[in-house]
């Protein structure tokens, strides 16, 4: 009995044809020896595919994009060469390489690496009488590039742009599954910030979550010592060299520059640190800590207490801890500066990846002992503000009382000025 052929086919062509495909070259197509009635199915087993299609079926499926930071301490250690320096790498191994929006200020060296590659032309907004540039996201995402350089994670876009916050933006080209090379200076990091603000003097307003900075699969520090960086800033090489001069002498004074390297050294060994980690629980090097640490920082309606949350939170990513926040409802804080100000304080802590908890009215001593019991807290932290008199008086007495009632715990006791 003889088998049913495919239609259009009988076997003796198609084995005919095999034997004649196996025994030619590779350039001639399998689908010559076929008719054109040949069901796809059949041609699907028999086409041979290439390298990049097996590739693409043995491959994951990609859920997002992979976002790769650069750190810096200062402006002009080189953040933006090195930036650019890896996007043209890619754009030589093959990869679909473009430029969303970078800042040359002027910068010889970066304008040539900027030439490089394709820029997607940047969007024009006008407000208040005056036309703007931003980087155009929505451009960005129907170019469908496979990657993005997106200078400057911290700037805040011009009113009638898409998202307040240019990192919202790098959010938006992650999630559409777009490679993000992108730079930041550690003193934009929100945690950071309330201790840069102490060390320098200066207030920096443009900051990001670091839940943004930990979303990065990888952070590259670019590093130049802080009297190579003072003889940049001395040749006019960051910036014109009558404004060079005024910064020399406030924010790039020396001990400035070391202790904001110090900061984002830290912050790239905490990063390498948690890698590290990450590879012993997947190779199985360790075993894993049955209890994690939880930190409990207390607070108020006071504004000095993002100094404590954001200590907290330093505390918390060292030791790769839980974060709670926690206030005690009283009645001061009805009213609507009180409210409005430990509304922020709120904000900020959740920036920090912190989950508030309210308790009740009633005694502070007591509501935190009962918190730190029920949660299994292992630190709590207080803030000791520059009081005298029967302030200083209350709080010591808060302060005992609580350590009479908690179970054993680790109290931190963080001085601030008060406000």
């Amino acid at each position: 009995m003889r088998a049913a052929s495919p239609p259009g086919v009988t076997l003796r062509s198609l084995s005919t044809g095999l034997a004649s495909g196996l025994g030619h070259s590779a350039k001639r197509s399998t689908y010559d020896v076929f008719s054109t009635k040949l069901p796809e199915s059949v041609k699907n087993v028999l086409v041979p595919k290439l390298p990049e299609q097996w590739l693409e079926e043995v491959a994951p499926e990609k859920k997002q994009g992979i976002f790769k930071l650069f750190l810096g301490y200062a402006p002009g250690v080189g953040k933006t060469y090195s930036m650019l320096s890896e996007g043209i790498r890619r754009y030589s191994r093959g990869e679909d390489v473009v430029i969303g929006v970078v800042e040359t200020h002027g910068r010889k060296g970066v304008l040539e690496l900027v030439s490089k590659l394709e820029t997607v032309p940047r969007k024009e907004i006008e407000y208040k009488g005056t036309v703007f540039t931003e980087m155009d996201i929505d451009a960005i995402l129907a170019r469908k590039a496979a990657v993005v350089v997106v200078d400057e994670l911290a700037h805040t876009n011009i009113e009638g742009s898409k998202h307040p916050k240019r990192y919202q933006d790098v959010i938006d080209l992650l999630d559409a599954k777009i490679d993000v090379l992108s730079t930041v200076n550690v003193q934009h990091i929100e945690s950071l910030n309330p201790l840069v603000e102490r060390i320098t003097g200066v207030h920096v307003r443009e900051t990001v979550p670091d839940w943004v900075i930990q979303r990065a699969e990888e952070i590259v520090m670019s590093d130049l010592t802080p009297e190579a960086l003072q003889t940049r800033m001395k040749r006019g090489d960051i910036y014109p060299v009558d404004r060079a001069e005024r910064a020399l002498g406030n924010f790039f004074r020396r001990g400035n520059l070391i202790a904001l390297r110090e900061l984002a050294l830290r912050q790239v060994a905490q990063v390498v640190d948690q890698s590290l980690e990450a590879h012993w629980s997947r190779e199985g090097l360790q075993q894993t800590v049955p209890v994690g640490e939880k930190i409990a920082v207390a607070i108020s309606s006071n504004p000095i207490a993002q100094y404590l949350i954001a200590r907290g939170a330093r505390m918390a990513h060292g030791i790769d801890a839980e974060l709670y926040v926690v206030y005690v409802d009283r009645a001061v804080d009805e009213d609507g500066d009180n409210r409005r100000t430990l509304q922020e304080n709120i904000q900020f802590a959740e920036n920090l990846g912190a989950t508030a908890v309210r308790l009740p009215r009633g005694s502070v001593a007591e509501r935190m002992a009962e918190f730190v019991r029920e949660n299994h807290i292992t630190h709590i932290i207080f803030g000791r503000s520059a009081q005298e008199g029967w302030r200083k008086y209350l709080y010591l007495t808060v302060i005992q009382k609580f350590l009479r009632i908690a179970p054993p715990i680790d109290v931190h006791i963080v001085t601030q000025e008060a406000k």
